[in-house]
């Protein structure tokens, strides 16, 4: 049986990972309507990973015995100022749900909860390849500056991007 305290943050999460696949999708929205097919494919593929984020902490908590909560969704964004300012959100994002992970994560440890604390481990390296794919793509785009051409280039690298299922729900299926 799972604890309150480990049940409550990890029902905090699960909100937490909803609302990035809504702003991953809003984000994809807005870059559809602006004519960048492909950072809006990078991001509605992200809205699919965030809803599997989602799905593997409501796995894990119900195998646990705990209850899951789903609350509202609050707003997000539906509009930014260049892919640079989108993806720069997006990493500051991720950052935010970093120390999200790793406040669960302390928290599985002082409860002495090593089922949620091996859980974790897949969550904080995928967290470190969260930053380190925004922090390339800000990168780049830093590079790109105003180049039509190369931003062009980008759109159709990431327009080939494709969703594959976290392996935690891989065993699931």
């Amino acid at each position: 049986m799972i604890s309150p305290k480990i049940q409550d943050a990890i029902n905090a999460q699960i909100n937490a990972e909803f609302w990035s696949a809504y702003l991953y999708l809003s984000m994809g929205m807005h870059f559809e309507s602006e004519g960048c097919a492909g950072i809006a494919n990078w991001f509605r593929v992200q809205f699919k990973e965030e809803q599997a984020h989602a799905e593997i902490f409501i796995n894990y908590l119900l195998s646990r015995g705990g209850k899951v909560e789903l609350k509202p969704i609050a707003e997000v964004p539906t509009k930014w100022k260049s892919p640079l300012d989108a993806f720069e959100a997006t990493l500051a994002h991720e950052e935010k749900v970093t120390a999200m992970i790793n406040s669960i994560y302390a928290l599985a440890e002082a409860e002495h909860d090593y089922a949620t604390r091996g859980k974790l481990d897949w969550f904080v390296a995928e967290q470190v390849e969260e930053e380190e794919t925004a922090q390339g793509l800000i990168d780049r785009l830093k590079m790109i500056g105003k180049d039509g051409l190369a931003l062009y280039m980008l759109d159709n690298e990431l327009a080939a991007r494709v969703y594959n299922v976290p392996a935690p729900l891989a065993t699931k299926e």
